[in-house]
């Protein structure tokens, strides 16, 4: 590769230099917002078919979205651990080695979404049954997951290739996608939902389209941006570098996935109670989702900025965007905390009427009520798991998101019966806190700046 493209690539994606805090902080908000717009039209798919078809409706998609946030998960966790690599040669100038692990990571995804598409489709009605779904938003449910799981491969290609767009420090190529993402999915939920009358189905078509069209743009970009990364031909595939991806990628599954699945498994819990209180509890957790981005989005930048540095030989530079993340965290978690204390009622009456819907109304107004002291865990939480993770450190970190899901999963189940629906809600600060001690405790040891996955 010639001098003057190695300078323009490096002064484009090079975060191994400057202020650490302005870096990670520059590099993470395009992230935040990419993120918030991704969960942003999420919750629309929810205002629009409470508002234009019902508050079964709403539960419907709620039971649903439990569901498909897990698959996401899986492919958000499987590219964090594909970017890991692909930050950390990057770090290290090594061009031609970033090249093959981007091709490694998306045909080794690209065939783990077909089996999960699969596989989704066809025991999707025996997971909601399973998990208590109750019976009069049953089949809605069902109809919803179908559709959602014939574009899952699509879903879960455009996830992969953000984290991969992110790991080349290019996280704002991802942002433009997700607006024209966002808008077309908004327009179609309108058309299919309000004006043709299609109810869940419709939100679901909407959804696969929007994001299946965004993944195949977002895959000409980057297959016409590594054109530039090196000219000499490389491997396309390699499967000493897909084995340290798993290293990275299996606990990055998990930790992505333990909201997911402690929300799926505590599910069965609030289906108990019936669908007027899930419909409330779907749309308080839809926004908890909103508050949660830029506290994940920060330890996922957390992550990338960790290899790249680690790659480089700076773990001391780590250190100094990890204590600026704290400030980072601290000003979210006032913002978030203010908005929802002073705008809980606006917020759940956008989802469900204040009067109709009384018991689904008060149901999500407390759960905001409570939740909203709390995410200043989770944002501590994510900052630390993004230093182990972005390190290769990953033993501790699984072990600590095991615990999470443990914590919440054992509270909501062992003490519904006791406390009501709310021993779901205390399960969840529960559940970060844990996490965070125990990751803190291994970062304290320094022991992670001392891992090589390169």
């Amino acid at each position: 590769m010639n001098d003057t493209k190695s300078k323009t690539t490096d002064k484009k994606q090079n975060m191994t230099t400057g202020n650490p805090g302005r870096a990670l902080l520059f590099f993470a908000i395009p992230m935040i917002l990419g993120n918030l717009l991704q969960q942003f039209y999420n919750t629309v798919d929810s205002i629009i078919v409470g508002r234009f078809v019902g508050e079964d409706a709403l539960a419907a998609v709620g039971a649903s979205y439990s569901l498909t946030t897990v698959f996401v998960m899986v492919a958000i966790g499987g590219g964090i651990g594909a970017s890991v690599i692909t930050a950390q040669y990057l770090g290290a100038r090594e061009y031609g080695h970033v090249k093959t692990s981007i091709f490694t990571a998306l045909l080794t995804f690209l065939s783990i979404s077909i089996v999960l598409a699969l596989f989704g489709f066809a025991a999707n009605r025996a997971i909601l049954t399973a998990l208590k779904t109750p019976a009069n938003i049953l089949d809605s449910a069902v109809m919803y997951l179908q559709i959602y799981f014939l574009g899952l491969p699509f879903l879960f290609m455009y996830n992969i290739l953000t984290s991969i767009f992110n790991a080349l420090g290019e996280s704002k190529v991802p942002l433009y996608l997700l607006i024209f993402s966002s808008v077309t999915n908004i327009v179609l939920d309108l058309l299919a939902v309000g004006v043709l009358g299609w109810g869940v189905a419709g939100a679901a078509a909407a959804t696969v389209f929007a994001q299946g069209l965004a993944a195949v743009i977002l895959f000409c970009l980057l297959m016409q941006k590594i054109r530039g990364l090196e000219e000499a031909r490389v491997p396309i595939y390699d499967r000493k570098m897909l084995a340290k991806m798993v290293k990275v990628a299996v606990p990055s599954i998990l930790q992505q996935s333990i909201v997911s699945i402690g929300m799926l498994l505590v599910q069965s819990v609030v289906n108990g109670f019936g669908s007027s209180v899930l419909a409330g509890y779907s749309a308080g957790t839809r926004i908890e989702s909103i508050c949660v981005v830029p506290m994940i989005a920060l330890g996922n930048a957390v992550s990338t900025f960790t290899a790249q540095n680690i790659g480089a030989g700076k773990p001391e530079r780590v250190k100094e965007g990890y204590r600026a993340g704290y400030v980072i965290v601290g000003v979210f978690a006032v913002v978030l905390c203010l908005a929802l204390v002073l705008g809980k009622n606006p917020i759940i009456s956008a989802f469900v009427d204040a009067e109709d819907g009384r018991l689904a109304f008060e149901t999500g107004t407390g759960y905001l009520s409570f939740i909203a002291w709390f995410f200043v865990l989770i944002g501590l939480k994510a900052l630390t798991d993004g230093v182990l993770r972005g390190s290769g450190d990953v033993v501790v970190f699984t072990i600590a998101n095991l615990c999470n899901l443990a914590v919440r999963v054992f509270v909501a189940f062992r003490f519904a019966p006791i406390w009501g629906v709310q021993a779901v809600w205390f399960a969840v600060p529960m559940g970060w806190c844990t996490n965070y001690v125990i990751s803190f405790v291994r970062y304290l040891t320094g022991k992670w700046s001392k891992r090589q996955l390169i």
